[in-house]
């Protein structure tokens, strides 16, 4: 997982067909979510697998306070450029889903986990050893957030590819497309590749992963193992985010 994520750093805006624009719809989406669950406007935050920043620079450009955390120092590093070329304050860390013990502060109004990073964790054990950290840096009553694809779907289905999108930068066509190799009922090889048009004709960039499809229920139960509270899931339709998204609380008075 980290070597996928440092190989794609530079790259990881070539998903997208605008990615100043997902920034900003994702931000629109996310921001009035834990304002309505929390009450509150002037939060401090953790996204703790920020990657090159999608999720941190919507929302601290909204005028939260955002610390973010990824275990790809590359995607870290570039997130903080991202961030400072918008003239943006966000603390960002080196740290590993497991062990949260690297971000020197606590007491989160809300940790978010988005774009399907819970999945790439091997087992259920390191599922409900990731939630535990992240229980540990939220206040009482604070929130958890995270976004997860479908799979209660995707493993009946079992797709074998995803794409192509087919998307034009300055007159140069991209073609983003997945393709994903199953290897049991529940984990997958991932293939991501993304061909460009050049001055010098095409080239293609080839990304590798593994994910474990974590069904809801599964997440469900961890989250409650590791303590949280009122865990609700919404789906696309009703949160308006392109993945199926789970929101649970730390208990209030609990620390």
């Amino acid at each position: 997982m980290k070597t996928f994520y440092d190989e794609l750093a530079s790259n990881y805006h070539l998903i997208f067909e605008d990615w100043e624009a997902s920034i900003k719809r994702q931000a629109a989406v996310l921001g009035p979510i834990l304002e309505r669950e929390l009450s509150a406007t002037k939060l401090r935050i953790l996204d703790c697998a920020c990657g090159t920043g999608t999720q941190t620079v919507g929302l601290a450009s909204r005028g939260y306070r955002v610390t973010a955390c990824d275990l790809s120092s590359a995607a870290v590093k570039r997130m903080c450029v991202e961030a400072s070329q918008r003239r943006l304050d966000v603390q960002g860390f080196v740290a590993d889903l497991l062990d949260l013990t690297f971000i020197p502060e606590g007491g989160f109004d809300a940790v978010i986990c988005m774009d399907n990073a819970l999945p790439h964790l091997d087992s259920q054990d390191q599922v409900a050893q990731a939630t535990t950290q992240i229980r540990r840096k939220l206040r009482p009553g604070g929130l958890f957030v995270a976004s997860i694809r479908d799979y209660d779907a995707l493993v009946r289905e079992k797709p074998v590819v995803q794409g192509p999108a087919f998307y034009t930068d300055d007159g140069r066509r991209r073609i983003v497309h997945q393709v994903w190799d199953w290897f049991d009922d529940r984990r997958y090889t991932f293939h991501l590749y993304i061909t460009r048009e050049t001055s010098d004709g095409w080239e293609s960039q080839h990304y590798v992963s593994t994910y474990r499809a974590l069904l809801r229920s599964e997440m469900t139960s961890v989250l409650e193992q590791a303590g949280f509270i009122s865990a609700r899931w919404f789906f696309p339709a009703e949160s308006g985010f392109y993945q199926p998204i789970v929101l649970a609380k730390t208990p209030v008075g609990v620390p």
